[in-house]
C-alpha cells in the first residue's frame, strides 16, 4: 500500500488539471450526445439514414485527426497550445445545438466538435508523458482516464435531471451543457502549464508513408482487415439510444442507457487488458465479438426496455473486452520503429470503416427497421470471427 501511496503522490498537479479538464468536457459532450440522436429526430425530423450520417462524419473524423495531431505536436512542440485549440472547438460547438433549426447545422457542429477532440487526444497524451516521472506514468494514464470515466458517467445523469427539471426540453440541457465545457477550457488554460523541455523536433516522422507501410508484415494487414470489419459491426452507439426510445424508454430516461453501457465497460476494461498480457490477445479478441453478437440479437430480437438495457450492458461489455485488444495487436505485429505508420494506417482503416457502418445502419434502420440494423451487425460481427478463427488457424 506504501508504494501505491507513494507512487499516486508523485502524480503532478498538471496531470490532475488535465483529468478534471476531461471530466468536466465528458460531462459536456455526454449531455448533449445522450439525447442527440432522439432530438435530431423527433425535434428536427431527421431521418434514421440521416442519423447515422452524421455521426459516421463526426466519429470517423475524428479518428482520421487524431493520426496526425500528435506528429504535428511533436514538430511544433506547442502541445498545450494544440490541446487548447481542441478543446476550444469543442466548447465552441455547443450553442449550436441548442439553437440548430435543421439537421445539417447539428452536422456541421459534429463536424466540428470531433476535429477539436482528434486535435487534443495526442497533445494531452503527450503532456501526461511530458510532465510526469517515469516511475509515476501508469499512475497519471489512470488520473486522467479515471476522471474521465466519471464525466461519461455524470453528463447523462446530468441530462437525466435536467430533462425532468425542464419538462423534456432537450434544447434547455444543450444550453447547460456549454457551463462545463467552457470550465474545462478554462482549467486548461490556468491549470497546465507547457512543459519547458518540449522544443520543435525536426526529426519527427510523419505518421503515415509509403514507403514504410510497404513494409508493413502480414500479420499486421490482417489484423487491420478484421478491424475494419469489425468496426462494420460496431457502428455508432447512437443507435443503442434511439432503440431505448423506440421500445418505450420515455425521452428523460433514455440517458440511462448510456450509463449502463458505461458502467460495464469502465469495470471490466482494467482487468481484460491485464489478462490479456497473461492469456493471450486472440481469445479474448474472439469472445469480445462473441459478446458483440450477443448484444447485437438481443438489442435486434428482444423489442422491451429490458432488452435495451441487456442489450446495452453486452455492448459496453463487448467494449471492454475488446477496447484495447486490437490496438495491442497492432503493437504486437509491427516492427518497433514503424508503429507510428502503424497506427496511423489502422486509425484511417477505422475511421472510413466507422463511417460506412454508420451511414449502413441507418440506411438499414430507415428501409426495414431496428431489427435489421442489429442483425447486420451480429452478421459483420460474426464474420469478424471467422476471419479471426481462420487466421489463427494458419
Amino acid at each position: 500500500m506504501q508504494q501505491k501511496r507513494s507512487t499516486f503522490g508523485q502524480v503532478p498537479r498538471g496531470v490532475w488539471a488535465l483529468g478534471f479538464v476531461s471530466l468536466f468536457m465528458d460531462i459536456s459532450s455526454e449531455m448533449i450526445h445522450s439525447l442527440l440522436p432522439i432530438f435530431l429526430m423527433s425535434g428536427l425530423g431527421a431521418s434514421a439514414a440521416l442519423v447515422g450520417l452524421i455521426e459516421g462524419i463526426g466519429e470517423g473524423t475524428a479518428s482520421v485527426v487524431k493520426i496526425f495531431s500528435g506528429y504535428i505536436s511533436d514538430r511544433l512542440g506547442k502541445r498545450k497550445t494544440l490541446a487548447l485549440i481542441g478543446y476550444a472547438m469543442g466548447a465552441l460547438t455547443k450553442p449550436i445545438f441548442a439553437i440548430a433549426v435543421t439537421p445539417f447545422e447539428v452536422l456541421a457542429a459534429r463536424f466540428v466538435d470531433r476535429v477539436g477532440k482528434g486535435i487534443r487526444g495526442a497533445p494531452r497524451d503527450a503532456l501526461v508523458a511530458d510532465m510526469t516521472p517515469e516511475s509515476a506514468r501508469g499512475a497519471a494514464f489512470g488520473v486522467r482516464q479515471a476522471l474521465d470515466t466519471v464525466g461519461a458517467f455524470t453528463g447523462p445523469a446530468l441530462a437525466i435531471a435536467l430533462m425532468w427539471l425542464y419538462a423534456d426540453n432537450m434544447r434547455a440541457v444543450f444550453w447547460w451543457a456549454i457551463v462545463p465545457g467552457l470550465v474545462a477550457v478554462f482549467l486548461l488554460f490556468v491549470g497546465v502549464e507547457e512543459v519547458a523541455q518540449t522544443a520543435p523536433s525536426k526529426i519527427a516522422r510523419p505518421p503515415i508513408t509509403w514507403r514504410s507501410a510497404g513494409e508493413l508484415s502480414r500479420a499486421f494487414w490482417m489484423i487491420t482487415a478484421i478491424g475494419a470489419v469489425f468496426t462494420l459491426a460496431r457502428f455508432s452507439e447512437a443507435f443503442l439510444v434511439l432503440r431505448a426510445q423506440n421500445v418505450g424508454l420515455s425521452i428523460a430516461l433514455v440517458p440511462l442507457i448510456m450509463i449502463a453501457m458505461n458502467v460495464v465497460y469502465s469495470l471490466v476494461s482494467g482487468p481484460i487488458g491485464a489478462l490479456s498480457d497473461r492469456v493471450g490477445r486472440y481469445g479474448l479478441l474472439g469472445l469480445g465479438l462473441v459478446v458483440l453478437i450477443g448484444a447485437d440479437l438481443v438489442l435486434g430480437l428482444w423489442a422491451s426496455i429490458a432488452g435495451a438495457f441487456i442489450g446495452a450492458g453486452l455492448w459496453g461489455l463487448h467494449m471492454g473486452i475488446t477496447q484495447g485488444l486490437l490496438a495491442a495487436l497492432v503493437a504486437d505485429t509491427a516492427p518497433e520503429h514503424l508503429r507510428g505508420t502503424a497506427f496511423g494506417l489502422f486509425n484511417l482503416v477505422g475511421g472510413v470503416a466507422v463511417l460506412i457502418a454508420s451511414v449502413l445502419a441507418g440506411a438499414l434502420w430507415q428501409a426495414v427497421g431496428p431489427q435489421a440494423t442489429f442483425l447486420a451487425g451480429a452478421a459483420f460481427a460474426g464474420a469478424a470471427l471467422a476471419g479471426l478463427a481462420a487466421y489463427r488457424g494458419r
